[in-house]
């Protein structure tokens, strides 16, 4: 009698620990930031997009994107001007990483601070 009280005991614990469902797939489907920097560095991102998202000759800015990441993976898979990642090169979950990676780039520094800019 007294394991089977402890079955719910062991539940409730367990839920506790880990969170409801809805908590663990909302933490999860942010990505990863710091896989995101990896891959971006090995997928070479940087390589057109320069190391912190300002962009370049061939690549777009990225830093301050208004897409969402949602956005950002779609347009991974189906871009305008860049290679395009299918989900065999680039999985889902690693998009996920780069796009999260991407939005935590931080912003740039005013105009005013930069004094070759001022007027």
């Amino acid at each position: 009698m007294k394991n089977i009280l402890l079955i719910p005991a062991a539940l409730v614990l367990a839920l506790l620990a880990f969170g409801s469902r809805g908590e663990v797939q909302a933490q999860t489907s942010a990505g990863n930031i710091e896989n995101g920097k990896r891959l971006y560095e090995a997928v070479g991102c940087w390589q057109c997009h320069n190391y912190n998202g300002s962009g370049g000759r061939a690549g777009a800015r990225l830093s301050q994107t208004k897409m969402t990441a949602a956005g950002l993976v779609n347009y991974i898979r189906k871009p305008r001007q860049m290679p395009a990642y299918s989900v065999k090169v680039l999985p889902d979950r690693e998009a996920m990483d780069i796009a999260a990676y991407i939005k935590a780039f931080p912003e740039p520094p005013p105009v005013s601070s930069i004094p070759l800019l001022r007027d």
